[in-house]
């Protein structure tokens, strides 16, 4: 199968990618290098990767990319941490919209003019933002209050961009929401401002990222932000990307939206507690809360029972073992100056 993966040099790309190369798939990537500046991934000269340079919201381009593709995997977006839902609120919403709207566009063309058969949207856990539903099941979005962040409420509003073009055009569609990816490959991004968590600069907006890097760097006590209390599913991108490959691949995943995470609940405290471990030992551990963002969502519990029953997918790779591949990887950019 022939995929255009909008967004290829991204972190979840980066493992989507990888995946289908190493399953047998031909991959056409875009992108424009927005968010980290141009990175080598270890697929760029695979003889069935074909990557260009360029950006998602050329409809031209993307139906000269498009043109050939059995599906497409909508990934290209402005996407960060809780930092980003306040710092970037309008463009969140406003240039997430023109790059979903032109990859819809595109997919609209190729499905009535060429071979495409779907296009595959990958939403965020942040649709659930108001529920009070856990575990969150699939079609909750559709009954919970709307979500307050710009961000979770564009990414709602790509739901309804797969629900419109089966409704007029009858292209097929997958909605995937990622919960809480964690791995390799998010470094230093060019647009994100330096926000301080006590004696340390941060410019990442991820909680993993986030607590290694203070950890790394000797922070003591350790800032959290809140309470700590928190509740998150980490999931590893590499077992995200083998869901995303499922939904791809399967007919059964036609029309339908899928959770895809590990179904493990971890703390903010618990997380931090973990990674301090792995890099401290059995050093005593204190915590300092710093005042909680506006949109920090207190709890994401999914149900991951549908994309168990209909695509066979577990998420089972455990946080300890995400943490002993991430921290190392970690540590080596912050010597390099990437983090």
């Amino acid at each position: 199968m022939k995929i255009l993966v909008t967004g290829s040099a991204g972190f979840i790309a980066g493992y989507l990618v990888d995946e289908l190369l190493r399953n047998g798939h031909e991959v056409v990537g875009i992108d424009n290098y927005s968010k980290y500046g141009k990175i080598e991934k270890s697929y760029d000269k695979h003889p069935r990767y074909k990557f260009t340079e360029g950006d998602v919201k050329d409809i031209g381009l993307m139906k000269e990319l498009i043109e050939d593709c059995d599906q497409v995997v909508a990934i290209a977006a402005m996407i960060g941490g809780i930092t980003y839902f306040h710092e970037y609120a309008y463009d969140l919403l406003a240039e997430n919209e023109r790059i979903t709207a032109a990859t819809f566009d595109a997919a609209i063309w190729a499905f009535k003019e060429r071979r495409l058969k779907k296009i595959n949207v990958l939403s965020s856990s942040m649709v659930y933002e108001s529920t009070s539903v856990y575990p969150s099941p699939e079609g909750e979005q559709l009954k919970c209050p709307p979500p307050l962040s710009t961000y979770g409420f564009q990414k709602l509003a790509c739901e309804y961009f797969a629900k419109g073009g089966w409704e007029q055009y009858k292209l097929p569609f997958t909605i995937i929401r990622p919960f809480n990816c964690v791995g390799t490959g998010e470094q230093r991004a060019k647009n994100e401002k330096d926000i301080m968590s006590g004696n340390v600069k941060l410019a990442m907006s991820h909680v993993v990222p986030d607590l290694v890097q203070k950890v790394a760097k000797g922070q003591d006590p350790l800032h959290i932000l809140g309470s700590g209390n928190q509740v998150r599913h980490y999931t590893y991108g590499g077992d995200l990307a083998k869901g995303i490959r499922l939904c791809i691949e399967s007919d059964k995943a036609v029309n339908e939206d899928f959770n895809l995470s590990t179904p493990v609940s971890t703390t903010v405290k618990e997380l931090a507690e973990l990674v301090w471990k792995k890099i401290n030992g059995d050093k005593p551990l204190s915590f300092i809360s710093d005042k909680a963002f506006e949109y920090d969502v207190q709890k994401r519990v999914p149900s991951v029972q549908k994309a168990k029953d209909l695509l066979g997918f577990s998420a089972d790779t455990g946080l300890s073992a995400t943490l002993d591949e991430v921290i190392p990887w970690i540590l080596d950019q912050i010597k390099l100056g990437n983090i």
